[in-house]
């Protein structure tokens, strides 16, 4: 199983997104918390992916992304989501600090996560096919 992780204070996005996987990538363990403090307890290495939200009361994004890496969650599995736009983002996470940053209002970012999504999706068959 693949465990993905979101942590976002938007609770029409995470029901949104939720939703979304659920229908679309049924083999992905996936979790969502709408405090990122209560988040913090969730975070682990064993996250095949973590998508935060940017902006958050009490911590952002990047201050999770922080203690994601420190908890020994790979950059390489950590994606930033906000509304901000492109230019802004990848200033404050230049290449290297994540696997990406999506402008989570953005119609074409949609297909970025699919492809991650999908990839995972296809980890988890795989597995299975190897029992």
């Amino acid at each position: 199983m693949q465990k993905v992780l979101m942590i976002d204070d938007d609770r029409a996005f995470l029901d949104y997104i939720e939703r979304y996987v659920s229908e679309r990538y049924p083999s992905l363990e996936f979790t969502t918390c709408l405090d990122p403090v209560r988040g913090l307890a969730a975070i682990d290495a064993d996250l095949s992916l973590l998508l935060l939200d940017l902006e958050m009361p009490a911590l952002d994004g990047g201050k999770l992304l922080t203690y994601a890496v420190d908890k020994g969650v790979r950059r390489s599995r950590i994606i930033i989501l906000s509304g901000r736009d492109a230019e802004y983002l990848h200033k404050r996470f230049p290449m290297g600090s994540c696997l990406a940053v999506l402008n989570k209002h953005e119609i074409r970012q949609k297909a970025v996560l699919d492809m991650i999504f999908n990839s995972l999706q296809e980890k988890c068959i795989a597995k299975v096919a190897e029992m």
